[in-house]
């Protein structure tokens, strides 16, 4: 029997005075659909999300939700006038007997439904927009990067409770690992075009550059015979007294068809140049411990910085992982304990916060009137690593164009703002990166760009993130903040913390709770507890032997590696780096070995019995 669609949108046209956004655009949301929406920033996913959630009217079309079905929406940007607390605003239009909801998403969210309204940060409004959403359980959930501004144990929080939900929902998110956890079929939107695939997100990106080739390889076709029938047009002329109309005609509709079709956006033009080589050791802490009003940050903590190190720091919103970072620079005097720097750093910071950018001056203003980018004596230039560029055309290698170089900075997307900050950064020669969130609003391409530039960056990266991918990609240390001052250092990403340390994640997510029963259901009579695995043990043995491989493949590049017998003489640092890391994956690998053991004998007893 078919399935009525709980959203259904036909022949869909949009334009906003231009070119248009979708054309004839159809699709379907089903019931129990878990559907990631792709593409690059600025190609219309939050438009179209819009569409859906009935706030953009289309030009022509339908949007039709089934009927008593309620399609909610996250907003980006809420509007809480006329509410006193965040927490007054997220209750609304629910039933007093319901508002109990917003308290327990709070908690797995991690914000304060008694804080103002008026003086919460853009983070803490967008929190309470998510937290009215998940209150609200409509029957299709729209979430524009819900994931923004939450750290990593409040994203496995929302992973468990969207996995366990009923409801059918479509996600906007550049988090890789978020999306690989939940999406079962891809919406990609490719210059005003939505192709669905009916495969989750880890099936999208070999999809989607098969389609790229298969498109080139078109392209080249066209061209090619375009070049043809063009010479035979010219070479003809002197053989034939008339020519051939009709193969005329062919090469203008030929010469119509190819600039018809619109190019794909390209990649910023970003590079890290690193300037004069940083000594050896670049940062030494020893016994750093520091307090705010009695709540420690960090307890006794040491850390060695070397030159060509990636050190991530993870840990909830809030325990002081900039703070850290900020007595590591000098920026901030600990209680106790010295930071000693190594010879000739050169720093430079992004700042999560976007506070090097003035909002109210324009993109061209925010580069000129930098005074850490040098001077270069023409209002129309900027220094670029010692070099005069125009203002326009080095705005053009980050994707902006021309009409957006006047334009305010408060007009630009998080994505713009992020890759105009990068900017910035990149005009001056640095040896070492603070990057404090960097990975905020960027699109995957800019993401995959921005890993492979810090790959090639001779300096050391300091790095605060809450992209679990972005972190396995770049890291090789991770100094996890677990609260309380305790700050532990652990080679490798975010994996390899997960992996030595065990799931804090998961542990998170059992601290936190899923949403609770209301008051009045806590007075039923508890049913008898389930003989064998629960549902967290159940989870772990599945998850386990994808564990173990991945281990194993690590392990055996490991060995690889210290197998060429040049290794230890020509970089002794890289041989005990690999040494260090080919035990500690070993240590994991047994452990993960014993785990599953231990769980599946558990299974089968139960089965047994």
């Amino acid at each position: 029997m078919a399935r009525t669609p709980l959203l259904q949108l036909s022949d869909i046209s949009l334009t906003f005075g231009g070119d248009p956004v979708f054309d004839d655009l159809s699709l379907v949301v089903q019931p129990g659909d878990r559907v990631a929406l792709v593409g690059r920033n600025g190609s219309g996913k939050s438009t179209l999300m819009k569409v859906m959630a009935g706030l953009v009217e289309p030009d022509q079309g339908s949007v039709v939700a089934a009927p008593g079905v309620r399609v909610g929406y996250m907003e980006q940007d809420p509007t809480m006038a006329g509410f006193a607390t965040l927490g007054d605003y997220a209750a609304s239009g629910l039933d007093d007997g319901d508002a109990y909801r917003v308290e327990m998403v709070a908690e797995g969210l991690k914000f304060d439904p008694a804080g103002d309204v008026n003086t919460a940060s853009g983070g803490e409004r967008r929190r309470a927009a998510l937290a009215k959403l998940m209150a609200e359980a409509p029957e299709l959930m729209l979430l524009d990067e819900p994931t923004n501004h939450l750290d990593i144990e409040a994203i496995a929080w929302l992973e468990q409770e969207l996995k366990q939900t009923r409801a059918g929902f479509v996600l906007i998110s550049h988090d890789r690992a978020f999306l690989r956890e939940l999406a079962r079929a891809t919406l990609w939107i490719d210059r005003g075009i939505v192709r669905r695939l009916e495969q989750g997100f880890d099936k999208f990106e070999p999809w989607r550059d098969k389609l790229w080739e298969e498109e080139d390889l078109q392209r080249h076709k066209l061209n090619r015979k375009i070049k043809a029938e063009a010479r035979w047009a010219v070479e003809g002329i002197s053989a034939r007294r008339k020519r051939n109309m009709g193969r005329v005609r062919a090469l203008q509709d030929l010469r119509a068809e190819r600039a018809a079709q619109i190019k794909r956006q390209g990649t910023a033009a970003m590079s890290f140049e690193s300037g004069q080589a940083s000594g050896k050791k670049v940062i030494e802490a020893f016994g750093l411990t520091k307090s705010f009003d009695g709540k420690p940050i960090v307890k006794g903590f040491d850390l060695m910085v070397q030159r060509g190190d990636r050190v991530a720091f993870v840990g909830p919103n809030g325990v002081g992982k900039t703070s850290v970072i900020k007595m590591l620079l000098g920026q901030l005097e600990p209680d106790e304990g010295t930071v000693k720097h190594g010879t000739n750093l050169q720093i430079a910071v992004f700042d999560q916060t976007r506070a090097q950018l003035n909002p109210d001056e324009s993109l061209w203003d925010n580069l000129v009137h930098d005074p850490e980018m040098g001077v270069s004596g023409k209002a129309d230039q900027v220094m670029v690593c010692g070099t005069p560029k125009h203002v326009v055309g080095y705005l053009k290698e980050f994707l902006f164009d021309e009409a957006q170089a006047r334009a305010p900075v408060r007009s630009l997307s998080g994505g713009e703002k992020a890759r105009l900050l990068l900017a910035r950064l990149m005009a001056r020669e640095s040896n070492v990166l603070v990057l404090d969130e960097p990975t905020n609003d960027l699109d995957m391409e800019t993401l995959d760009l921005l890993q492979d530039i810090l790959g090639d960056y001779d300096g050391t990266v300091l790095l605060v993130s809450h992209d679990r991918d972005f972190l396995d990609r770049v890291a090789t240390t991770t100094v996890a903040m677990e609260g309380n001052g305790r700050a532990v250092t652990y080679a490798g990403g975010w994996s390899d913390y997960r992996s030595q340390r065990g799931d804090v994640a998961e542990a998170a997510v059992k601290a936190n709770g899923a949403v609770k029963p209301k008051p009045a259901q806590a007075k039923e009579k508890p049913k008898a507890k389930q003989a064998g695995l629960s549902f967290t043990e159940k989870h772990r043995l599945e998850e386990l032997p994808d564990v173990m491989d991945r281990l194993g493949a690590e392990i055996a590049k490991l060995e690889e590696l210290l197998a060429d017998p040049d290794l230890f003489s020509a970089n002794p640092v890289k041989f005990q780096k690999a040494t260090e890391a080919l035990t500690d994956r070993q240590t994991a690998l047994s452990n993960a070995e014993d785990e599953w053991l231990e769980l599946e004998a558990k299974a089968e007893a139960a089965a047994s019995a």
